[in-house]
């Protein structure tokens, strides 16, 4: 077994071999703000571990989205099999990690590839797990996408999700001033040769996504759900960083404004009806 941790501290040795990867995870970057980013990477490493780790291993797993592959990368430490799929101009720097994290554990058990959710359809029922990390709000259409996933599941499967809490008044703000209301566009894949429909950072609220999944045959486990980082870097450098977790757990736990409207995160997992 791999915990979060170990795989943390590995992974910023890695960041000092592959700098390609820094400015995507900015652990290297401001000392200030480390522990904040360090906290928010471990919890929603926790959190995979705790829905997925901990349970049977022998389960059919794929990632959509997979980007650099770490979530992979971290079951695979674990013993799991994972197949991922992405669009990410990064996909060529999976092949390298490949070499780092193979010193670690068994990487065969993660394969990849670069494919459209929307173009090459997963055998139906292939899949116990579907794993959508930063994902989900760049599925468009959403509905199409959902029913991709009904249909892959297993009787019984779950799409584990984590995301941005659409709630969140700073982010709304911040994104608004971004892209106003323009929350789908298409983009021009290089790769595939083609224009492509995405989701440009459409974070909903767990509202929101709970109507999409039930609308799709889903039903959102109202005990999987997790809001995560609610406090901002100021306060990482006036107070212990696992007191403040402590303190994030405790307000997460009971319904409320704060939680609603200020915690950044949002982790939770569906499960394929009956």
């Amino acid at each position: 077994m791999m915990s979060p941790e170990r795989f943390f501290d590995l992974m910023l040795i890695e960041l000092e071999q592959h700098k390609e990867m820094q400015p995507y995870y900015k652990f290297l970057g401001k000392q200030s703000s480390w522990h904040f980013r360090r906290n928010y990477f471990l919890q929603r490493l926790r959190y995979i571990q705790q829905q997925l780790i901990n349970g049977n291993k022998d389960v059919c797993i794929w990632d959509c989205g997979c980007g650099y592959g770490t979530t992979c990368l971290f079951l695979a430490m674990n013993g799991i099999k994972t197949f991922g799929t992405t669009l990410e101009f990064y996909y060529d720097s999976i092949q390298k990690r490949m070499a780092y994290w193979g010193q670690y554990g068994d990487t065969s058990l993660f394969t990849c590839s670069y494919e459209n959710l929307f173009d090459n359809h997963p055998t139906p029922n292939s899949f116990d797990w579907i794993v959508v990390q930063d994902t989900l709000h760049h599925l468009e259409p959403i509905d199409e996408a959902l029913k991709i996933f009904s249909n892959s599941l297993r009787q019984g499967g779950k799409v584990l999700s984590i995301e941005e809490n659409g709630n969140n008044i700073i982010q709304r703000i911040k994104l608004y001033k971004y892209r106003g209301n323009k929350r789908i566009i298409n983009i021009w894949d290089e790769k595939l040769q083609k224009n492509i429909m995405i989701g440009n950072e459409n974070i909903r609220s767990l509202r929101n996504w709970g109507a999409l999944f039930q609308k799709n045959g889903f039903e959102i486990k109202k005990n999987s759900v997790q809001y995560i980082r609610y406090f901002l870097p100021i306060h990482y450098r006036m107070s212990n960083p696992e007191t403040l977790l402590q303190k994030e757990q405790h307000i997460q736990s009971k319904p409320g404004v704060r939680r609603e409207y200020f915690f950044f995160g949002l982790n939770f997992i569906a499960e394929k009806k009956a």
